[in-house]
């Protein structure tokens, strides 16, 4: 099997944010994780990227908030998405501005 994409998509978050979500279905897991997805989900605010979540090859899965990387414990796509954009409406309650959907 070879990798298939999943979703490659930009939402567009509030006036100045959007959101890249990319997400691959891979024929083994990605060195460091135990699922079979491949995923990198960023958050950009006034061009800095501020929250993002993916799982490079041999660090496994981990998500970055304001620069600070955490381990993330992968338990399906549906959370993957859930946590990320909850992390994404945090930051925008305490940094930014709501205005638009977040999810």
């Amino acid at each position: 099997m070879k990798a298939r994409l999943v979703t490659r998509e930009r939402r567009r978050i509030g006036q100045n944010g959007f959101a890249d979500l990319l997400i691959w279905r891979v024929p083994h897991p990605v060195e460091g994780s135990r699922h079979d997805f491949k995923y990198s989900l960023a958050f950009v605010y006034r061009e800095v990227c501020v929250v993002r979540y993916d799982n490079e090859r041999g660090k496994g899965d981990h998500r970055h908030v304001v620069g600070q990387e955490m381990i993330y414990d992968f338990l399906s796509l549906d959370r993957l998405l859930n946590d990320f954009f909850a992390d994404v409406r945090e930051w925008l309650d305490a940094h930014g501005d709501l205005r638009g959907p977040v999810d």
